[in-house]
């Protein structure tokens, strides 16, 4: 009998949540990244107001007003910050809308954020996120032709997690791409 109550429960549970691999599947395609990076700032500085690349990583504050979409899609091998030939697909995404958005404005600049769950120490948490952030950097330049410029990288570790758990959490392995431009002098 508890086997089968066992058995019932874990039927439900999967049944009930959506998979693992169905919840990450899900990419936004270029239009919606382009969509989302070319939408206006929350608030407009005025130029005394703009900051240095550096500041602006550092500020939460002014990147919650920047232009962003996070990507929760592209899945790396746990502990792993290179981009799998797997998801190039994904990864083609965000090049089409780039290329568009620097076609239309070769001003435009993004950044990379790169973000990890809370699982493990904080210092390798750091450390991953900035290379994952660093990684599809790399695969957008040498794969895509995304031009080096036009992209700055950053890591977050477990600093800004969507979901709040010292657990294990998918959502919380992202990367978030933020356009700047409109923040630095």
């Amino acid at each position: 009998m508890l086997n089968r109550r066992t058995l019932a429960a874990a039927l439900i549970a999967v049944l009930a949540a959506p998979s693992f691999a169905a919840a990450q599947a899900t990419t936004p395609s270029a239009s919606q990244i382009e969509r989302q990076l070319q939408a206006a700032p929350t608030t407009k500085l005025r130029p005394n107001q703009r900051v240095t690349v550096r500041e602006f990583k550092r500020r939460p504050d002014l990147r919650r007003m920047a232009p962003s979409i996070d990507i929760q899609s592209i899945n790396f091998a746990f502990g792993s910050a290179e981009v799998p030939y797997s998801q190039y697909g994904k990864v083609e995404n965000i090049a089409n809308a780039l290329e568009r958005i620097l076609r239309r404005d070769p001003g435009a600049r993004v950044l990379i954020e790169g973000h990890t769950d809370a699982v493990g120490s904080f210092a390798s948490n750091q450390a991953l996120s900035e290379r994952r952030a660093a990684s599809l950097k790399q695969t957008l330049v040498r794969e895509f032709g995304i031009p080096r410029y036009a992209l700055e990288t950053v890591g977050y570790g477990e600093e800004f997690l969507l979901v709040p758990t010292q657990n294990e959490n998918w959502r919380n392995r992202r990367v978030t791409l933020r356009r700047y431009d409109a923040f630095i002098r």
